[in-house]
């Protein structure tokens, strides 16, 4: 049997905070703690350390995107799904600069939640669940932002699942690929759109509509 992971939950709203409680403690997940804001969670994860937070994005005070700034600003890597609605997608930078793990919608299915809670916890990260065109909108494309040259379909296949938070031996488990083979072209990826880490490179994915 595995061991429960054990969890925090941040929300204004305390229904929500129950219902999630519940719903999560039915899929065998422990919740240790829960807070009303991030400043609570900052207070009260010093005590009681988690795997991982489950947040609200939008708190009056302190919100999710600056909780997880002050909580990566003390030294705590503790990973951070945060719950957001489609027309918050637009926070999807800001919240991945300040050092957020995971996005999730709030009326995604139990399991999508309790997989997006192991994904962290292994120490993957999430971003796919969002609506991505919002992201679009604000961050339209510019020509000095292009890639360096054009994506064949299998480079933007592994960078879908790479946006899902999945490892280089997943995608190459998904695209019936050998390992090595995917490590190269996340590094041919990296190069194409100018970056060195997989989550920008994501994230300039989605600006100039190549996923």
């Amino acid at each position: 049997m595995r061991t429960a992971l054990r969890i925090a939950l941040v929300d204004d709203q305390a229904l929500i905070r129950a219902g999630l409680r519940a719903l999560l403690q039915q899929q065998g997940i422990d919740i240790v703690f829960e807070a009303a804001d991030g400043a609570a969670l900052l207070e009260q994860l010093a005590r009681q350390p988690v795997q991982v937070v489950v947040s609200d994005i939008r708190m009056p005070g302190m919100d999710g995107i600056e909780t997880v700034r002050q909580l990566r600003a003390r030294g705590d890597s503790t990973p951070c799904l945060l719950l957001t609605t489609f027309d918050e997608a637009d926070l999807l930078l800001q919240a991945t600069a300040a050092g957020a793990q995971g996005f999730l919608l709030k009326d995604a299915d139990p399991a999508d939640l309790l997989d997006a809670i192991e994904r962290l916890a292994a120490g993957h990260s999430l971003l796919q669940p969002v609506s991505t065109e919002a992201v679009r909108q604000r961050y339209r494309y510019h020509a000095d932002s292009a890639p360096k040259a054009l994506f064949s379909a299998k480079e933007v296949a592994v960078l879908r699942l790479m946006a899902g938070g999945y490892s280089n031996r997943e995608i190459a488990a998904s695209l019936f690929l050998a390992e090595g083979t995917v490590k190269n072209y996340v590094s041919v990826i990296l190069e194409k759109l100018d970056t060195r880490d997989r989550t920008r490179a994501v994230l300039k994915a989605i600006t100039l509509q190549i996923i």
